[in-house]
């Protein structure tokens, strides 16, 4: 009965937990190498990102080192997700203390993560990943707020109260107009200079 019961949770994994980690170390040490992920059990290839994404997240760094100089965003620090934390994703930024990951391995434990950020890029995956499977595993994660920085749709989409399985709060400001960062951020962006960086 309980291999019946794990069968379907089996045929999701595309791969052992261990195998994606190698093979995600393996591509780290080439420059121009992919940014693997591993979320819901599949493999997902981030995007490299350009000027225009690289500088969202300027922006963003800007802001919250001027209102919460104790927190920075993180770049592309590899994170544990997930109900079981069995995911891997590599966010585009996490807010949290600036030494929230002084020691840490590729993989960093969640618990000291405000917020994970990421900017939609221009490939076939960005809708699924970071519309779909993204808040759900940062929800299971629990991590308290994730932005969605929308180039698509020029909006940012402020996903907040995570129950265990989804946020219960999305809230959708277009490029333009303030967005509030609820707690425990607590953090009112300007938007308006979004809207030179869409290409």
């Amino acid at each position: 009965m309980t291999a019946i019961a794990e069968q379907p949770q089996m045929l999701r994994q595309q791969m052992p937990l261990e195998l994606f980690e190698e093979l995600a170390r393996v591509a780290m040490l080439h420059d121009d190498g992919p940014r693997l992920e591993f979320i819901d059990g599949r493999l997902g290839v981030k995007a490299m990102a350009n000027g225009d994404h690289g500088r969202f997240i300027q922006w963003l760094t800007r802001l919250c080192m001027q209102a919460r100089p104790e927190l920075w965003v993180h770049p592309e620090q590899g994170l544990c997700v997930g109900t079981y934390r069995g995911g891997r994703a590599r966010p585009d930024g996490m807010l949290a203390p600036s030494d929230a990951f002084v020691g840490a391995g590729e993989w960093a434990d969640p618990d000291s993560v405000l917020m994970t950020v990421e900017v939609t890029s221009y490939d076939s995956d960005a809708d699924r990943r970071d519309r779909i499977d993204k808040p759900r595993a940062y929800a299971e994660t629990g991590i308290p707020v994730y932005l969605l920085i929308d180039r698509d749709s020029c909006e940012l989409k402020v996903f907040s109260q995570p129950d265990g399985s989804r946020y219960e709060r999305v809230q959708i400001t277009p490029f333009g107009k303030e967005a509030h960062l609820p707690d425990p951020i607590d953090l009112t962006l300007d938007t308006e200079p979004l809207k030179n960086w869409v290409s």
